[in-house]
């Protein structure tokens, strides 16, 4: 699958912050894992991986519905310890 091999080559290139998942219901929806140390660093991540300049960019060409149907989401830990203040 081309977008495999795309991807593939970009994790390569993105070092370790960034891991690729393929439900098992549901073949071919992939889930990009990205790691960051901070709020801004997720958002910097965040506006890269969307910018049309970026190479993960392309990727919406294997998306069926193209851009608008790429979801990206920043989550941060939760629990009791982490909403304790």
């Amino acid at each position: 699958m081309v977008y495999l091999a795309y991807a593939d080559t970009l994790m390569k290139e993105s070092g370790n912050n960034v891991h690729l998942y393929e439900g098992t219901d549901q073949i071919n929806l992939f889930v990009e894992i990205w790691s960051a140390s901070t709020e801004e660093e997720a958002e910097d991540i965040k506006k890269e991986r969307c910018n049309e300049r970026s190479p993960w960019y392309r990727i919406t060409e294997w998306i069926p519905g193209g851009a608008d149907k790429m979801h990206v989401w920043t989550f941060k830990p939760a629990g009791v310890s982490q909403n304790a203040g």
